[in-house]
C-alpha cells in the first residue's frame, strides 16, 4: 500500500479529534508524532498542519483539507531526482524554531526536513485558508507551502516555470513554452501538451480555478487548457489536481475518489508504468492495466509487486541472441530512433544486428515505421488488442512463451486429458470442415442467383440481428446503390445515398470521408455505434472497411430530414407539419439524445444537433442521426478544419465553442434548445436574426415571452389548424432554459423530457445572453479527450449547404 492510501486511510481517524484554531504560529510551537490530535489549523477551519500515522511505526508531516479528507501538502524527501514523503518515527518532533527555521526530527535528533530559512529574519508563521502555510519577516514572504509544492496543487496555488510537482520517479512541470509536461526520471518526456503556440512575451503560470478549469496566465490573458468534467457545478467541493505514484497528473473533485479529469486517459501510456521490460496490458474483468512479464524468459523483480519490472533470467548471452517477438504490441520509445518504411522482417533484423538496440516495434496501421530501443537498457511495453503493431526484445537462447493453463497439468493425467482433447477437436474440426465445404459450394453457385439471392441476403443480415453490424463488400455496396447514384444528401461527414440490398430492403449508405483511424480502430467506433439501439435512433445496418473506402449502412427514412418540412415554401405548403407532429417530433428526439446522454454505457455527446439530423420515417417518427460520427474523423483532413476549429453548423452552437470551454452533453442542450424554437416557430434561427436587424433570435423570442406575446412566435402557418398553446408554452419555456448563457444552468435531456411531457413544473426561464462573459481570446485545449469515450468533439467543418439526412 503507497503512502498516499495509508495516508486516506488515517485521515478520518484524526479528523475525530478537536483541533486547535490557530491563525498565527508562533515561534517555538511544536507538534508531536506522539500526538497526531495536536494541529496547527487555518482561521476558518478549513486546513491543518499535523502529524499523521503511516503505519503502525511510521509518521509524516502534512497540510490537509478537514472536511475532503485529502492531503495537499507534506514533507518531502528529495532523493536522486525522485519524490516521497518524509517519514520518521514515534519520536518525530515539527517545530517553528525562534530563528524563524520550520524543522523535522526524528526520535534521535537528526534532521529529515528543513525549510533552510533560519537566521532570514523570519518572524511569523500562519496557516491561510487557501491551505497555504507561510513564513513571513514582516510584511515579506519568505518561503510558503505554495512556492514548494510536493503532487498537488490546489485553487487560488500558481505552479511557475521554476516548481515542480513530483511523485516517486515522476514530474510534473509548466516549460517557458506554455506547455505542460509529465517526465519519467527526470529524462524521458512522455506526455507533452498545452498553448506554446498562443504564449506572448512573459514567463506563463498555471493556476487551478476553484470551478475545475485548469488555467494558463500569460501577460494579463488567460487561456483554458484542460477542465473536469464537472467544471462550474457543486459550488463549495474541493477540487485539486495531483501527480499521482502512478505517473498520471489527475484533477479530482470532493476527495480523490471522483477523478474529473486525466492527462493520459489510457495509464499504459505512462512510460515505466510497469517497470523496467514490464508489459502493460489490460483484461475483461478490470478497467485497471495489469503488469507482466514479456515471456518466460524473464521473471519479476519482486512476485509481491509486479510494477517493479521484469529481469531476464539469463543476462550473458554469450553470443547466442534471439528476438522474442510480441505481437499487439508497442513499447513506448519517446527517445528512440525512428526508421521510416522499413517493414517489420528489416525492423527485426537491424534490431539483432546492432549491438546498441535492445528491443523495436514495427508498426502497420496506415504507415510503416520501425522503433529502435537504444541503450540505456530501459524498455516499457504496452499490449492490447487494437494496437497493429509487433514488437521484438533481445533474449539469451531460445524463446519460451508463456505457458498454457493446460501445461500445468501433470502425469498420467495430462496425457489421457490430452489425448481425450486432441480427440474431441479432430472430430469437432472434421464436422466443421464439412460445413464449411458445403458453405462455400452454396456461396459461390448460389450467392448472385435471383431465386437465392433473397435468402442469402436474410442470411447476412442475421448477423445485425444478433446485435453486430453486417460487414458488406465495397463491391456489393456500389452495385446496390446503382453506383452511388442516387444522392439523398451530403454535410459534414460525407455524402448519403440510397441503395437496395438483395432482399429488397431499401438502405441509405453514407461515404465517410476524413477516416484517418486503421481497420481495427474504425471497427470498434462502428461497434459503439451500433449497440445503441433505441426507438428514435437511426438504426446501423452495417458498414464497409476496404483500403481507403469507409461507409456506414443505416435504415432509410422513407420521410427525409426534418428540415425538408420544417423550412417549407410556399409552394410546398403539402409539406407543412401541424403542431401535433411537430410537438411529437420535439418530444421524441428529445427521448433519442436522452438515450445517448444518459442510458448508454459511455455517454455519447452528438455535437452536431439541428433539423437535418433529425430523421423521419414513414409515420413521421422522429430519429435522430449522425450520433457518433464526431469522433470517426480525424482532424488531421484539413478538409475538415474551419478557422475556430468547430464541429457543429452555425446557428445551433453552444457559447462554450467560441469561448474555449469545455464540449459536454449540456453543449447538445443549447443545440436542442435553439432546434425547438426552430420547431415552433417554423423558421431558422439565423434566417430570422437577419430580418429583426441582427438582433439573436432567442433574444427576440425572449423578449415576446416577457411581454406575454407567445403566439407571435408560433409558426404563422398554423393559425388555422388549431394549435394546443399550453404545449407551446412548455417547449418555449424549455428552449430558453437549454440556451443558458452556463452549462451548469440548463438541465439534463431527462428533466427537458419531463418537462415536456408535463411531468414536472417548468421554473420561469433567465434570459439568455448574447455572449458568455469572462471569455478569452485564447484557444483551448481540452486534454482529456475520454478520448474515452466519445464525451467530446473533435474540429468540424463550416455548415454543409445541403441536408446531410440519410
Amino acid at each position: 500500500m503507497n503512502f498516499c492510501s495509508l495516508l486516506l486511510l488515517q485521515l478520518p481517524l484524526l479528523l475525530v479529534f478537536t483541533t486547535t484554531s490557530t491563525a498565527n504560529i508562533p515561534p517555538g510551537s511544536s507538534l508531536y508524532a506522539s500526538n497526531t490530535s495536536q494541529t496547527w489549523s487555518s482561521p476558518n477551519n478549513t486546513f491543518f498542519l499535523g502529524f499523521t500515522q503511516v503505519d503502525p511505526t511510521s509518521y509524516t508531516v502534512s497540510i490537509s483539507h478537514s472536511t475532503a479528507g485529502v492531503s495537499i501538502w507534506t514533507t518531502d524527501n528529495v532523493v536522486a531526482g525522485t519524490a516521497s514523503a518524509a517519514v520518521i518515527d514515534y519520536g518525530g518532533v515539527f517545530q517553528f524554531l525562534p530563528n524563524g527555521n520550520l524543522l523535522l526530527t526524528n526520535r534521535s535528533g537528526a534532521t529529515v526536513w528543513t525549510s533552510n530559512t533560519g537566521n532570514l529574519g523570519v518572524t511569523s508563521a500562519a496557516l491561510d485558508d487557501t491551505g497555504n502555510l507561510v513564513l513571513k519577516a514582516g510584511s515579506i514572504n519568505v518561503w510558503s507551502s505554495f512556492q514548494n509544492p510536493t503532487d498537488t496543487l490546489v485553487p487560488s496555488q500558481n505552479l511557475t516555470v521554476n516548481q515542480t510537482l513530483r511523485s516517486g520517479v515522476y514530474s510534473f512541470r509548466l516549460l517557458s513554452s506554455g506547455n505542460m509536461s509529465l517526465t519519467w526520471n527526470d529524462s524521458v518526456e512522455y506526455w507533452n501538451q498545452g498553448l506554446s503556440s498562443a504564449l506572448k512575451s512573459t514567463p506563463p503560470t498555471l493556476q487551478l480555478q476553484s470551478n475545475g478549469i485548469l488555467t494558463l496566465l500569460d501577460a494579463g490573458s488567460r487561456m483554458s487548457v484542460a477542465f473536469g468534467n464537472d467544471y462550474g457545478e457543486g459550488g463549495e467541493v474541493m477540487r485539486f489536481l495531483r501527480l499521482g505514484s502512478d505517473g498520471n497528473l489527475r484533477m479530482y473533485s470532493g476527495g480523490t475518489t471522483t477523478t474529473t479529469w486525466a492527462a493520459l486517459a489510457d495509464q499504459c501510456q505512462v512510460y515505466g508504468y510497469c517497470g523496467n521490460m514490464g508489459i502493460c496490458s489490460y483484461n475483461e474483468s478490470s478497467l485497471s492495466p495489469i503488469c507482466k512479464c514479456p515471456s518466460l524468459n524473464f521473471e519479476a523483480v519482486d512476485v509481491n509487486d509486479s510494477r517493479k519490472g521484469c529481469k531476464r533470467k539469463v543476462e550473458d548471452c554469450a553470443g547466442n541472441v534471439t528476438m522474442l517477438e510480441l505481437k499487439q504490441t508497442k513499447f513506448l520509445t519517446f527517445q528512440a530512433q525512428q526508421i521510416v518504411t522499413i517493414g517489420i522482417t528489416a525492423c527485426r533484423v537491424n534490431c539483432l544486428s546492432s549491438t546498441s538496440c535492445m528491443a523495436c516495434t514495427s508498426t502497420s496501421d496506415t504507415y510503416v515505421y520501425c522503433y529502435m530501443k537504444n541503450t540505456p537498457d530501459f524498455v516499457s511495453g504496452y499490449q492490447g488488442p487494437v494496437l497493429l503493431s509487433t514488437s521484438y526484445i533481445k533474449v539469451c537462447g531460445p524463446v519460451q512463451p508463456n505457458p498454457l493453463p493446460s501445461y500445468q497439468i501433470g502425469g498420467d493425467k495430462k496425457f489421457r486429458e490430452s489425448r481425450g482433447w486432441k480427440v474431441g477437436v479432430l472430430v469437432t474440426g472434421t464436422i466443421w470442415g464439412l460445413a464449411a465445404l458445403v458453405g462455400l459450394f452454396w456461396w459461390f453457385c448460389c450467392k448472385n442467383s435471383p431465386k437465392f439471392g433473397g435468402v442469402w441476403a436474410q442470411y447476412t443480415l442475421l448477423e445485425y440481428a444478433s446485435g453486430a453490424p453486417v460487414q458488406f463488400s465495397y463491391k456489393d455496396l456500389h452495385r446496390w446503390t446503382q453506383g452511388f447514384k442516387d444522392k439523398l444528401g451530403a454535410g459534414g461527414f460525407g455524402a448519403v445515398y440510397r441503395g437496395v440490398l438483395a432482399n429488397r430492403t431499401v438502405v441509405a449508405a453514407k461515404q465517410l470521408e476524413g477516416i484517418e483511424q486503421g481497420e481495427r480502430q474504425f471497427r470498434m467506433e462502428v461497434a459503439t455505434i451500433s449497440s445503441t439501439h433505441h426507438l428514435n435512433l437511426v438504426r446501423l445496418i452495417g458498414f464497409c472497411s476496404e483500403g481507403r473506402h469507409r461507409l456506414l449502412v443505416y435504415e432509410f427514412m422513407k420521410n427525409g430530414s426534418l428540415d425538408h418540412f420544417l423550412f417549407t415554401t410556399e409552394d410546398q405548403s403539402g409539406k407543412l407539419l401541424n403542431w401535433k407532429r411537430r410537438f411529437n417530433i420535439a418530444l421524441g428526439t428529445a427521448r433519442g439524445i436522452t438515450y445517448l446522454h444518459e442510458e448508454c454505457r459511455d455517454c455519447i455527446v452528438h455535437c452536431d444537433i439541428k433539423p437535418e439530423n433529425i430523421l423521419l420515417d414513414a409515420n413521421f417518427n422522429a430519429k435522430v442521426s449522425d450520433f457518433g460520427l464526431a469522433k470517426l474523423i480525424s482532424t488531421k483532413d484539413q478538409r475538415y478544419r474551419s478557422l475556430t476549429t468547430i464541429r457543429g453548423t452555425r446557428g445551433y452552437l453552444a457559447p462554450e465553442w467560441l469561448a474555449n470551454l469545455p464540449i459536454t452533453s449540456k453543449s447538445d442542450l443549447y443545440s436542442y434548445g435553439m432546434v425547438l424554437l426552430e420547431i415552433v416557430s417554423g423558421r431558422r434561427n439565423f434566417e430570422v436574426s437577419a430580418e429583426i436587424n441582427q438582433k439573436r433570435f432567442s433574444e427576440w423570442a425572449y423578449g415576446e415571452f416577457e411581454k406575454g406575446n407567445v403566439e407571435t412566435i408560433v409558426d404563422k402557418r398554423l393559425a388555422d389548424q388549431g394549435v394546443d398553446m399550453e404545449q407551446v408554452m412548455r417547449a418555449v419555456q424549455v428552449s430558453f432554459w437549454c440556451i443558458q448563457e452556463h452549462p451548469s444552468q440548463r438541465p439534463t435531456m431527462g428533466k427537458v423530457v419531463q418537462m415536456l411531457e408535463g411531468i414536472i413544473e417548468i421554473a420561469r426561464p433567465p434570459a439568455p445572453k448574447a455572449l458568455m462573459k469572462g471569455s478569452t481570446s485564447g484557444t483551448s485545449t481540452n486534454l482529456s479527450s475520454k478520448d474515452s469515450a466519445q464525451s467530446t468533439c473533435e474540429a468540424s467543418a463550416p455548415p454543409p449547404s445541403s441536408s446531410s439526412s440519410i
